[in-house]
């Protein structure tokens, strides 16, 4: 769903060299990474960087298109897609990858809920495929799928992200103010082979979520209400920080030694203005930790940069 047009992608751009100007806490060393064209790729919900290639990107489309998974360069270059099989897609909102007993995962997150109606929701775990095949395409099958559910009642969300250390699973609420955090475990439990249907478990809400201005929600209350949604969320290789994507801003939660994400979200973030770039939809952090990748739900989209300092592990 749009509610941007697509010309806001030339003013955006148009409107970089002004960003050079901003304060610490805007957009100012945001860079253009590339320019999605691609007509398959023209609503993008998710986005996660490869645990095998530190060049190539894997990215999903919203509900209403085809279920497959797409890689593109750091430049946006489109460089194929795999047919997913053996699930049905709903409303695909969030990937993520990550690693397990050294194996490179990614995990797509059925979560979209835009009219709260949904009893159970899905997230399914592949094998992340070798790039090389890429040109030859393919049928990926979930190597273990997630069934849960709300423990009180149907919310639309958007955002994932993967603790593959603590085995665990994150998601967080996109309407709701201030947005709420759930875990999931990352293995589902063992139920003599049935399918077990788990329940998230509500660990805390975001801190430091900016919201609309009064003049914002007098002038045009329906666009202020969607300035502070949660579209994506990712968290850094390190383990020291998680990125929040808004339609509005990324926000950068700094995690200590031992402490819990619930405690790490419970605190202030960095923000860094994304007004610019309208419909701000997913996010990935680089596999090296040094920066995050954002682009949007729109054709053509940009691909934007954001470098960002590294501070060592915190497992």
């Amino acid at each position: 769903m749009h509610f941007f047009p697509g010309k806001a992608l030339i003013l955006a751009l148009a409107s970089l060299p002004w960003l050079a100007g901003c304060s610490p806490h805007d957009a100012a060393e945001l860079r253009l990474s590339g320019l999605i064209t691609n007509e398959r790729l023209a609503e993008i919900s998710g986005m996660a960087a490869s645990g095998r290639d530190p060049d190539l990107l894997w990215v999903i489309n919203d509900g209403g298109t085809p279920a497959q998974l797409h890689a593109i360069s750091r430049r946006g270059r489109y460089l194929g897609n795999f047919n997913i099989a053996g699930v049905e897609k709903v409303d695909w909102e969030d990937l993520a990858s990550f690693k397990l007993d050294g194996k490179p995962y990614l995990v797509i997150a059925d979560t979209g809920d835009n009219g709260g109606i949904r009893k159970t929701l899905q997230l399914h775990v592949f094998a992340e495929p070798d790039s090389e095949t890429l040109a030859q395409g393919g049928t990926l099958k979930p190597a273990w799928s997630i069934h849960f559910r709300w423990p009180d009642g149907a919310r639309d969300t958007e955002a994932l992200a993967v603790d593959a250390v603590g085995e665990q699973i994150i998601l967080i609420s996109k309407k709701r103010q201030p947005p709420q955090l759930f875990t999931l475990p990352l293995r589902p439990a063992s139920n003599n082979g049935r399918k077990k249907v788990e329940t998230a478990a509500l660990a805390g809400t975001l801190a430091g979520v900016p919201q609309a201005s009064a003049n914002e929600r007098r002038d045009n209350p329906a666009l202020a209400r969607l300035r502070s949604q949660v579209t994506a969320a990712d968290i850094a290789p390190q383990r020291n920080a998680i990125a929040v994507l808004t339609y509005d801003n990324l926000l950068v939660y700094r995690r200590h030694r031992q402490q819990s994400w619930a405690q790490a979200l419970a605190s202030a973030p960095d923000i860094i203005s994304l007004r610019f770039l309208p419909q701000a939809e997913a996010l990935a952090w680089s596999p090296s930790g040094s920066g995050i990748l954002v682009t949007s739900e729109l054709s053509p989209a940009p691909l934007m940069y954001l470098p960002y300092p590294r501070t060592g592990s915190e497992n």
